[in-house]
């Protein structure tokens, strides 16, 4: 080891030499310290670096993703291999929204047509929000992802508008017959009664007064005539109580309110403790800031025992949000499933003391296996299709009108995309019982899909003209497409309109439709509603061929089919999605395909870049007559379906 003697005469102890004006360097003045600290960050920037490259390439897997697309891990008690928690897992239940509106029972009057009469009775309808991303858990089977089965799917709609019928204007008690008859103008085989003598007037007011009245209010007020002629033993009043409505003792009638972005809401924020947790890191760990999670600890930690909560323990959260503002108002303790405390803010802004509230299914179910949970990963998230499905069925929706839920979607989503955290479905159907579930009976009557930052919405309406029942947009358009653009929903794109060398003849000429590959026998559906014009041999080279006729000028063509489906003639209707025919190989082809070509007015466009018309558009009176309908549906979801509530003084 160097001795300081060696060391001092190793770096000197003399002034340095100059040479040529220069100064040389004075090895007594560096700082071994500062020569460490330099070597050291050099390495620590060395591995940084590292590090964030490795994350940039080979780790971009392990980012962060949003909160809510997390889950907790399982029991332990349950599952030997979660008693130790690996890295990215979570020792608390996920964030369980428990509000009322998730599905709720209405009874609301409609009406239907019998004959010649109106009968108005009350009907139980189920309003259900659908998260998508939750892992529902459903006994149902459903049916694989299909897109010829999506578009050739069967509606049952016409006997549907007689056993469910319009939204009623008003709230009936028990079912109601009306029937209209036009006032007759002309002449009247029964005979007209002989006029009424002023005596016989005014013998029959006397006598009829008293039941000149609706419950509580009169009438007929009769101002034009004397009161104090009809003044009587019976002392009939009939000045008195013209408009009056009689109301329960201390009791007062409120309008109803409208509900906006702004309108308060309460919802209860339900944390189930699968593990022993410090009170702020249960908080904290559901999305609650640091302060707030702090100051809800420290009201909590006398009832608690402590600072910290035990496993099985659960907290439930009440909110009220008023936009993007959420304010604390409540906050209860439960412990092996009873009630330990709940503390409310009073109107000075602090936490006191209060009774439990009422029980909440949330609450008792929260280390329910069977509850849906949102899945451990982003990258977990099922598909749309399968989303859409799991979540319909465990909400009561039978497999029929989740397939129609699907059809009607079908233009605007994309089915076997991944699903996202804040994808929703909000839906509105009629059901037999307070139970809400679906059964065959039961109809669809309004949805609300919201997949990204689209969405869609769309009403059923039964057209008076003509009985047919659709869905359209809240402007009172179809939902459905006027034509598909691809009749092989199973086909694959091979080639497209314009100029081209032919594979037969040999020599470039204009290609006038899209070609669609798939394997010999595959369906062909109709591109939209229509009337069959051709259905058979065409010499050109074709094949086999249809040709159909849409509104407004459209005809689609379908060619080198092996054979045409049963019942497709001209003179037929075929409706958008039926099988027509199949993909085959006849005329100038070479391999089973579908030539599809689409015809306005005579000339041949391109299928896939031709503007199509929308679906068709209601006007006038029928216009008007769905913005009713329309309006008293959203009345209905907006009210909770229920009438002027009765608020107490």
């Amino acid at each position: 080891m160097m001795t300081d003697r060696s060391m001092v005469r190793s770096l000197g102890t003399e002034p340095p030499i100059l040479a040529d004006g220069y100064r040389a360097p004075d090895r007594r003045e560096i700082s071994l310290r500062w020569l460490s600290g330099t070597f050291l960050t050099g390495i620590t920037s060395c591995i940084l670096m590292g590090v964030a490259l490795f994350a940039a390439l080979d780790g971009r897997q392990q980012l962060a993703i949003p909160a809510e697309a997390y889950a907790a891990t399982g029991d332990p008690a349950a599952d030997p291999d979660l008693k130790s928690v690996s890295r990215g897992g979570r020792l608390l239940g996920p964030k369980i929204a428990a509000r009322p509106v998730d599905k709720a029972i209405l009874e609301v009057s409609t009406v239907t047509h019998d004959g010649e009469r109106e009968v108005v009775r009350r009907q139980p309808f189920a309003h259900v929000k659908m998260k998508l991303a939750m892992n529902y858990k459903t006994q149902e089977n459903y049916p694989a992802f299909d897109p010829l089965a999506i578009f050739a799917a069967d509606e049952k709609v016409a006997p549907g508008a007689v056993r469910t019928g319009t939204i009623y204007g008003s709230d009936v008690e028990s079912e109601v017959s009306l029937k209209t008859t036009a006032f007759p103008v002309s002449g009247s085989t029964t005979p007209f009664a002989g006029g009424m003598s002023f005596d016989e007037v005014e013998e029959n007011v006397r006598t009829n007064g008293s039941v000149l009245t609706d419950g509580s209010t009169q009438v007929a007020a009769l101002y034009y005539i004397d009161p104090q002629r009809f003044d009587s033993d019976a002392g009939v009043d009939i000045a008195a109580g013209l408009a009056a409505r009689v109301v329960e003792q201390n009791m007062s009638v409120a309008e109803p309110e409208i509900l906006t972005p702004e309108t308060p809401e309460y919802a209860d924020d339900v944390l189930p403790v699968r593990s022993p947790q410090p009170i702020e890191a249960v908080l904290m760990a559901a999305g609650y800031p640091k302060s707030k999670a702090g100051d809800i600890a420290r009201a909590l930690e006398p009832h608690a025992g402590g600072s910290e909560l035990a496993e099985g323990d659960v907290l439930r959260i009440g909110i009220i949000q008023r936009g993007e503002e959420a304010r604390v108002v409540r906050i209860s303790l439960y412990r092996h499933r009873g009630h330990v405390v709940t503390l409310a803010v009073n109107d000075a802004g602090r936490l006191v003391g209060g009774e439990e509230p009422p029980p909440l299914d949330a609450v008792a179910g929260a280390f329910d296996e069977n509850a849906p949970q949102m899945p451990s990963s982003a990258r977990d998230l099922p598909r749309v299709y399968d989303g859409i499905y799991r979540a319909a069925l465990s909400y009561g929706m039978n497999r029929d009108m989740t397939a129609l839920v699907v059809k009607l979607l079908a233009a605007n989503v994309d089915f076997q995309a991944q699903l996202k955290p804040t994808d929703t479905l909000e839906a509105f159907f009629s059901v037999e019982d307070e139970n809400g579930e679906a059964t065959d009976e039961s109809e669809l009557l309004y949805v609300r899909a919201r997949f990204g930052d689209t969405v869609t919405t769309f009403y059923r309406f039964q057209n008076p003209d003509d009985g047919s029942v659709d869905y359209f947009d809240e402007n009172g358009k179809s939902i459905r497409q006027f034509l598909l653009r691809n009749p092989v929903p199973n086909g694959v794109f091979k080639s497209g309109f314009g100029m081209r060398r032919h594979p037969i003849l040999g020599y470039s000429r204009m290609h006038t439709g899209t070609d669609w590959a798939a394997p010999r026998g595959t369906p062909i559906i109709a591109s939209g509603n229509g009337t069959v014009e051709k259905a058979g041999w065409d010499s050109g080279g074709y094949g086999n061929q249809t040709l159909v006729r849409h509104a407004n000028g459209y005809v689609t063509s379908y060619n080198h089919q092996s054979a045409i489906a049963k019942g497709v003639k001209p003179g037929a209707t075929v409706r958008q999605g039926q099988v027509i025919g199949y993909v085959g190989n006849t005329g100038l082809s070479t391999g089973p395909h579908l030539h599809y070509e689409l015809i306005v007015n005579g000339t041949k466009v391109d299928p896939l870049r031709v503007r199509l018309p929308g679906g068709k558009s209601l006007e006038g009176e029928t216009l008007a007559k769905f913005e009713a309908e329309r309006q008293r549906i959203d009345a209905l979801l907006t009210s909770g379906g229920k009438p002027p509530e009765m608020a107490s003084n």
